[in-house]
């Protein structure tokens, strides 16, 4: 599982050029299932966004989240993030969950986030051809690899 978190004063997502949701000051997730993931996987990188310090303190210093400090998600679903580029300029998304595996583990993060925050996560549409737009805050981006914890 990879995710692609941007601290943000304001994102939206659309569908057929009309609002599906939107957010302000929190988190933009960008979110691709690997077709190898579990729930081990989910636990770890909803522990990793939920606690995830990136928010100012009073002194200005990036050393709140989410939950201390408040704020939203929006949560988008795109599993282009797992390509893999290794040969020629065309990448290969095989290693991405199909269809069934990634609606279900979206939906998961998306309820175990909740939880976690104890606030609502505004979800994309998945499978849809969505328009994301977002004012990147800072700009600060994170990302998360199941794979590659670092």
């Amino acid at each position: 599982m990879k995710a692609v978190i941007q601290r943000v004063t304001r994102a939206s997502v659309a569908v057929d050029g009309i609002e599906h949701n939107s957010i302000g000051h929190g988190f933009l997730v960008l979110l691709g299932v690997h077709r190898d993931d579990s729930q081990d996987d989910i636990d770890w990188i909803v522990r990793k966004i939920a606690g995830l310090r990136v928010l100012e303190d009073s002194n200005g210093r990036m050393n709140e989240s989410l939950k201390s400090k408040g704020g939203e998600i929006l949560l988008i679903s795109q599993f282009t993030l797992i390509a893999s580029n290794r040969k020629g300029n065309r990448p290969s998304f095989n290693e991405a969950a199909n269809p069934e595996k990634g609606d279900e583990y979206y939906s998961k993060v998306a309820v175990a986030l909740s939880e976690a925050l104890n606030n609502s996560v505004k979800i994309g549409v998945f499978g849809a051809n969505m328009q994301v737009s977002l004012v990147n805050d800072g700009p600060v981006t994170i990302l998360f690899d199941t794979r590659n914890k670092e």
